[in-house]
Formats: C-alpha cells, sequence, structure tokens
C-alpha cells in the first residue's frame, strides 16, 4: 500500500505525506556514494532526508586516501536532533566508523523501535568502498551483529555476505543471517562474473528473486548506497519489503543508465534524471501523437529540439526530453487526424528558441505571446497538424495563485 494516514508533522488531511528518512552514514567527498548519494535518492523520490554523519572521508572516484571516523556521541547527539524534531519514518544504516560507535547507534536504535514498533531499518553493512579501499575494520564488522538484530533488513554485496558468515554459498550465508538476527538478507549479485545478474531477498518465511542483465557502465560508485535508501524509502512509505526492493533495483538500474561519467575511475550514477521513471502514484512521463508520414514527422520533432531514442520505421519513434520525459509518435497512413489535444513542452529559453527555430523553416501560428493564465506560450501545429505549444510557466504551472488547496478540498 502507497497511501497511510497522516502522521506527526504531516500536513493535515495528507494521504501521502512526505517520508522522513534517518542516514546514519559517512560522507564521501566525491559525491558518489554514502551520505551525499542516500541524499540524492531520497530527495528524488520525494522524501525527505536528515542525516548523522559517521565519518568523514576523502575519496573520489579512484580511491579513499583518508578517512576521519565522528565521535560516537556526536553521531548520537545528530540522531536524537532530527527524530525528536522532525520525527522518523525510516532509517538507512551505511558506513559506521568504528565498532564503539556501531555498538552505540544499536542501543540507540533499540530504544527507538521500543517507541516506534515495527519502524523500518535497512542496514548495507558497508566494508570496501567500489574502488576497493577498506572502510571497517575487524572491530566494526564484528559489531555489525546487534545493528543486525534491530535491522528490517540487510544489503550486503557477495564479498561483504562471505565476510559476515564465513559461508562460500550466498543462500547459506543469507539464511544464516536471517537465522541468527531474524532480518531479511538482500543478496546482491553485482559481484558476479558474467553478464546476467540475479538478487535474492531472504524472508525467515519467503525468498523472492529478480533477475537482470549487466548495464555496461564503470559508474558503479554509490550503487549499494543508492540501493538501501531507495528500500527504506519506500518501506517509509508503506510498500512491502518485497516490492520495495524491486522498485528499489529499478531506481539504481536508471541511475546506472543515466551515470554522468566523472572521474577516472568508478563514476557516480545518475540519480538527478530518474525522478520520473520510480515513486507514488500515477506519473505523466510519456504521451504519444498520431501521424501519417513517418520521416517528416521524426524531421519535425528532431528539429524541435527532442532527443530520438528510438527509430522503428515506418511504423512508431520515440523521443526524449531533458528530464526524462518521453514523446512519441505512433503512424497510420490512413488515419484522419482531428486536432483536440494540445501538447505542451515547457523551454526557459522560450523566445530565443521560438526565433532560432522559426529562422529554422518552422512556422508558427503565433509567437510568445503572455496569457491571462500566466503562462507565455507560442503555437505551431507538427506536419500532420496535432496541435504543439512551446512554452514557460515557471512555478504558475504547479502553483497559480488560483491553485486548490487539497486541504480542504470537498472529498
Amino acid at each position: 500500500m502507497d497511501n497511510f494516514a497522516p502522521r506527526k508533522g504531516s500536513k493535515a488531511g495528507s494521504v501521502t505525506p512526505t517520508a522522513r528518512i534517518l542516514i546514519i552514514a559517512g560522507s564521501d567527498s566525491g559525491g558518489g556514494a554514502g551520505i551525499q548519494a542516500d541524499i540524492r535518492t531520497v530527495t528524488m523520490l520525494g522524501g525527505h532526508a536528515m542525516t548523522a554523519v559517521t565519518a568523514i572521508t576523502a575519496q573520489n572516484t579512484l580511491g579513499v586516501t583518508a578517512v576521519h571516523p565522528v565521535p560516537a556521541e556526536m553521531i548520537l547527539s545528530q540522531i536524537d536532533a532530527v527524530v525528536g524534531d522532525i520525527g522518523v519514518d525510516a532509517i538507512k544504516i551505511g558506513m559506521i566508523g568504528s565498532g564503539f560507535a556501531a555498538e552505540q547507534v544499536a542501543a540507540r536504535l533499540e530504544r527507538l523501535k521500543a517507541e516506534q514498533p515495527g519502524i523500518p531499518i535497512v542496514f548495507d553493512p558497508v566494508m570496501v568502498a567500489t574502488s576497493g579501499s577498506s572502510l571497517a575494520d575487524e572491530a566494526t564488522v564484528a559489531a555489525f551483529g546487534r545493528l543486525m538484530d534491530v535491522a528490517t533488513i540487510a544489503t550486503p554485496n557477495l564479498p561483504e555476505l562471505k565476510r559476515l558468515t564465513a559461508e562460500e554459498d550466498p543462500v547459506a550465508a543469507a539464511l544464516h543471517l536471517v537465522g541468527q538476527h531474524g532480518c531479511a538478507v538482500l543478496i546482491k549479485g553485482g559481484h558476479e562474473e558474467g553478464d546476467a545478474l540475479a538478487d535474492a531477498l531472504i524472508e525467515t518465511d519467503n525468498m523472492t528473486s529478480w533477475q537482470g542483465q549487466r548495464i555496461d557502465t564503470t559508474s558503479t560508485h554509490g550503487t549499494g548506497c543508492t540501493l538501501a535508501s531507495a528500500i527504506a524509502l519506500f518501506l517509509a512509505q508503506r510498500a512491502s519489503l518485497p516490492d520495495a526492493v524491486a522498485r528499489a533495483r529499478e531506481f539504481v538500474r536508471v541511475a546506472l543508465h543515466e551515470a554522468p561519467g566523472l572521474g577516472g575511475g568508478a563514476g557516480p550514477m545518475g540519480h538527478p534524471s530518474v525522478r520520473l521513471d520510480v515513486g507514488i502514484g500515477p506519473r505523466l512521463n510519456q504521451v504519444t501523437v498520431t501521424g501519417t508520414n513517418y520521416n517528416r514527422s521524426v524531421e519535425f520533432y528532431r528539429k524541435l529540439g527532442l532527443k530520438q531514442i528510438v527509430d522503428n520505421p515506418p511504423d512508431y519513434a520515440r523521443f526524449e526530453t531533458p528530464g526524462g520525459a518521453t514523446f512519441s509518435i505512433q503512424i497510420d497512413p490512413d488515419e484522419k487526424i482531428i486536432a483536440t489535444t494540445a501538447v505542451y513542452f515547457e523551454c526557459d529559453d522560450l523566445d530565443e528558441r521560438v526565433e532560432q527555430l522559426a529562422r529554422g523553416g518552422l512556422m508558427f501560428e503565433h509567437g510568445p505571446r503572455n496569457q491571462p493564465w500566466m503562462w507565455r506560450e507560442a503555437r505551431l501545429r507538427d506536419p500532420d497538424g496535432n496541435i504543439i505549444f512551446l512554452y514557460k510557466a515557471g512555478e504558475a504551472r504547479r502553483f497559480p495563485p488560483w491553485r486548490v488547496d487539497s486541504s480542504t478540498e470537498k472529498r
């Protein structure tokens, strides 16, 4: 279930209040993993990220050059500060700076679970960075057991799973942890050889598995952090554990596809471009219009500035817009097209773009005009008569002065 009753700190009448996610993890100066990846993930999925920083690292895509643990008392102070005021709906634990800190955090979370029974806790037992640098000593790893005791789910990769149990077989290792600590365990198959990947969620009474193809990229820094934070977010939104994992996996996969290719090593993923792919409720991210001539329509929309991502002549073409929404044309040479719906593409550079397109040969029915509804619009038609607007609305699109107040809307 995605919708749930209002909580303390949520707006009156809201059925999907902002999920408050507490992230207990280390900082990554390179921005690819750790707290930085966690914040990006929670933010892009519509939650509110709060942090208790456990360590400061000096790292980039090539490796970790320095680690400075944060004292346990300061970690606990951060936790208490945000929980006491803002509240929390789920917790994600990543890198822990020391064994002592792990014990203290576990004790604090035990008390929190007593106060909020059932609060989801996702533990990603970070031991080694993607670059291969160690992020947890033996004392810290030894203290992970107590964190797994309070966790809802643990998300180790294959090397971490083996180190936690000394078991060679991943399923046997996961079952060992489930039996010993009572938390579910997600076996992540990213370290396996080959193009085919498999992940498996092991619960006390159930097993769910997913298969997929490896995405060809070196930008894999922060995959574990991102996955665990997304799971925490979806659990806070009351998704079931298998559904939370499935949706989090999808978020990670799209972010891998969108990786910007930064740095000389294991680069960061493309979190900012996943907003329309995974989330709550119906999302408008695809529109299709009918055309009668493939080449003519493709030329028009490419000239308009859309990026073609599917080329299937003579029947179908799909385009991508900045931000991830897609637009397509379905070709039917015999269709009589009656334009009754308009498609709007927002452009921050509206006037300059319209002038450039007009000089390039596109005919506009009218140029940019200010409208009473506070939008500025230019109107044209595609080769088959479909109505297209290029416009600039800014905050007036979603927040006009006459916006309906949903908290007072009649049910």
